[in-house]
């Protein structure tokens, strides 16, 4: 059982290909045959300099920001692309700022770096706490870097604005990266971005509160100062990240507490996420902690852990997703849910996924996707390509039990125009059966367990995706776009994906750019 304290998972080893809780053996048995076209592996850049005319000179100094402490000029850091001007960030933000985009410019997080003074669960001060309101803004095709245990943490009260643009991402990044050592393998180089709202969580900390209270609040784990994150605000925001890449992440800050890509801890409705790209992260590529969070076009390449994980009372709604694993790494790619003591706490996990693509190259003792804890789930219009694994497990009665509004339950898993290409479709879960799993799966129109893919470069429709009769995913919420295809990527004219992303050896976005390499603008 994979025990969930704070932002983090525990448990999880970064170099481990098998994820948390109990060890899962396949079980044996044909699914739907899997056609995928590879394409030629994308060599991996050397740090062979590009030729001089184009190789990046450093910026004069750095730029004054409104926070009094400033912005540090550490001199230079050179790699591949060229030299760079370093500007530390402070330690802390305690007036809004702006990181602007210069040439021959990054930025670097020395260590834990906090946007404002958390604001406590409420927006008055009857918690004791006044909101500092402050927002940091990044600007298109700034680059932040860091090492270690470093980490980026959004307060509550307090907000970031990372805004790139499909031709100028915004790209958070580690120091191999920058020098140019990293490989196709490379990963958990630093910690990631952790977006703290007050929207309601459960598993609460203080063992009284009632979860989905402003009193039911969790802590980072392995965090030096109090991180907290939870309160009873829904439509809370912690700003906007659009254009964003996050790449080799999942530094593990003490034991076994690691972050991922990006973490949500009680983000609120009012957040923008779009076209978030997770590359290499050593845990899981996004983990959303309760709250109210809504995702489109979101990308997770290479997560050793798990791509999805959705925990401890988040509802969420995710559109256009495309989630691909190494050869050989990563566990499942959706993970919802913890079975532990807190399975009746609600709100109860309710998340929603319209048109994934999902392409699972491990080895046969993981599933796809592993829906336990009680949760709420719905996977719509979506392709699973996994020629080792099984696609679906589902954990604990609790899981599949009729509605009760009581319980803030809706139901069994709703699976619809859902296509399986895998080893094997369907596994037990222990209290759940395979032919329990089987018999929801079946209940759902349009879902083949015995598909056979025709996606070309991984992730694009083929003509037998094509020929999938579509749900209508508004029928679930009015955030979803009404689309007439299943999977993330409708077919070679939908483009997307590209100009924003970054291209490795598992999969080529036509990004601009390699992830081993940055961007020259």
């Amino acid at each position: 059982m994979k025990n969930i304290h704070g932002l983090l998972l525990v448990g999880c080893s970064a170099l481990a290909l098998a994820g948390c809780g109990p060890s899962e053996i396949a079980s044996p048995g044909t699914g739907g045959d899997v056609i995928i076209n590879n394409p030629a592996p994308t060599p991996t850049p050397t740090p062979t300099p590009t030729p001089t005319s184009s190789l990046v000179t450093p910026a004069n100094g750095c730029p004054t920001i409104a926070d009094a402490q400033g912005l540090t000029d550490e001199g230079t850091i050179s790699g591949p692309t060229g030299e760079y001007r370093v500007c530390a960030m402070p330690a802390r933000f305690n007036a809004s700022s702006t990181l602007p985009f210069v040439e021959g410019l990054v930025y670097r997080m020395p260590g834990r770096v906090d946007v404002g003074t958390d604001g406590g669960p409420t927006a008055d001060d009857s918690d004791g706490l006044s909101d500092t309101d402050v927002t940091l803004t990044i600007e298109p095709g700034a680059i932040v870097y860091a090492s270690g245990s470093s980490f980026l943490m959004v307060n509550r009260g307090n907000q970031i604005q990372a805004n790139g643009t499909m031709s100028r991402p915004i790209i958070f990044t580690s120091r191999d990266n920058i020098l140019g050592l990293n490989n196709a393998n490379s990963s958990g180089q630093w910690g990631g971005v952790v977006l703290g709202g007050r929207a309601p969580v459960t598993d609460c900390i203080a063992p009284n509160a009632t979860p989905g209270t402003i009193n039911c609040e969790r802590q980072v784990e392995g965090a030096a100062q109090p991180a907290l994150f939870g309160g009873a605000t829904p439509d809370d925001s912690s700003g906007s990240m659009t254009f964003v890449q996050i790449r080799y992440s999942g530094f593990v800050l003490s034991g076994d507490n690691e972050l991922q890509s990006l973490t949500t801890g009680g983000s609120g409705s009012g957040t923008t996420l779009e076209n978030i790209m997770s590359y290499n992260s050593s845990d899981d590529g996004v983990e959303f902690f309760g709250g109210r969070v809504n995702v489109k076009r979101l990308i997770v390449v290479g997560a050793e852990d798990d791509s999805l994980d959705t925990d401890t009372g988040v509802k969420a709604n995710m559109q256009y997703v495309i989630a691909i694993q190494r050869p050989g790494a990563g566990d499942t790619i959706i993970e919802a849910d913890s079975s532990n003591a807190a399975i009746e706490d609600t709100p109860r996990q309710n998340t929603q996924i319209s048109n994934a693509t999902f392409v699972h190259q491990n080895d046969a003792a993981s599933q796809v996707v592993r829906i336990r804890g009680g949760a709420d789930y719905a996977l719509v219009n979506t392709v699973i390509a996994a020629p080792n694994s099984t696609c679906l497990r589902i954990d604990d009665p609790e899981t599949i039990r009729a509605a009760n509004s009581g319980l803030d339950d809706v139901g069994p898993p709703v699976f619809e125009s859902l296509v399986l290409a895998c080893a094997d479709p369907f596994r037990s879960g222990g209290d759940v059966t395979e032919q329990e799993t089987t018999d929801i799966f079946n209940a759902g129109s349009n879902n083949n367990a015995s598909f056979t893919s025709t996606l070309t470069n991984l992730f694009i429709n083929g003509s037998n995706e094509a020929g999938v009769a579509v749900f209508d995913p508004t029928q679930l919420s009015s955030y979803f776009d009404a689309v007439n295809y299943i999977g993330a990527v409708r077919d070679s004219s939908d483009t997307w994906y590209q100009g924003w992303t970054c291209d490795s050896a598992t999969v080529n976005f036509n990004g601009g750019s390699a992830c081993t390499s940055l961007p020259v603008y």
